[in-house]
């Protein structure tokens, strides 16, 4: 059995989007959170392979993780990891968006099928993860794959583990700096399935996945 690893981790949190859609606007993330990143670091495998999307805020929180100790390898940017584009949104006032909006969304800035002027649906953002997600899986085959990345895609990420359709997948949590794991499974005779190891764990109990079995029981 062939198992690949994915360990998936929210960027650290955007504290000065002044409350307005940053999407893949390129803003920094706030890294002053040192205990959270030291228990990443304590949780994340050695000899893995790294991946950030090609928005700063990914690759500040991997190097700030690797600052706290993980074993880093410099990172892989694979821009179809990035968070979904929110085109005209981008830059606008959050709260506007859903005074304004025909298709409020409690979860979302809109439902799953809508795509903001511009700029793609959460269901477009599903299918370039899943893509990307297919292509990474067999790159790296067996390997260990943290993915410094974002709420939306993986949310994602878990919607094609356990195939789920965009508007269940857009239900996850994904909390700054939690980690997600998602073990991909590959039998001698081409079969796949996803196992679900963690959800939105927080940095502090993190650790508890790092020693859980790889095999397939």
């Amino acid at each position: 059995m062939q198992v690949t690893r994915w360990w998936w981790i929210r960027h650290a949190p955007v504290t000065e989007d002044g409350g307005r859609v940053y999407g893949q606007r390129d803003l920094p993330a706030n890294t002053t959170d040192r205990p959270s990143f030291e228990s990443l670091a304590a949780a994340l495998p050695a000899g893995a392979v790294w991946l950030t999307s090609h928005l700063q805020r990914t690759d500040q929180t991997a190097r700030a993780i690797a600052a706290a100790g993980a074993d880093f390898a410099e990172p892989l940017v694979e821009p179809d990891l990035a968070e979904q584009n929110f085109g005209e949104w981008q830059g606008e006032i959050r709260s506007e968006i859903f005074d304004r909006h025909a298709e409020p969304h409690a979860l979302w800035l809109a439902p799953p099928h809508v795509r903001p002027p511009g700029g793609e649906s959460f269901e477009d953002l599903s299918t370039r993860v899943a893509g990307a997600i297919g292509r990474l899986t067999q790159a790296h085959a067996g390997r260990d794959i943290v993915a410094v990345a974002h709420g939306g895609s993986i949310r994602a990420a878990l919607g094609l583990a356990l195939g789920l359709d965009a508007a269940r997948a857009i239900s996850f949590n994904t909390g700054n700096l939690s980690l997600t794991r998602l073990d991909h499974l590959l039998s001698p005779d081409g079969e796949a399935v996803w196992r679900v190891m963690g959800v939105n764990l927080p940095p502090g109990s993190s650790q508890q996945i790092s020693a859980a079995p790889f095999g397939p029981a």
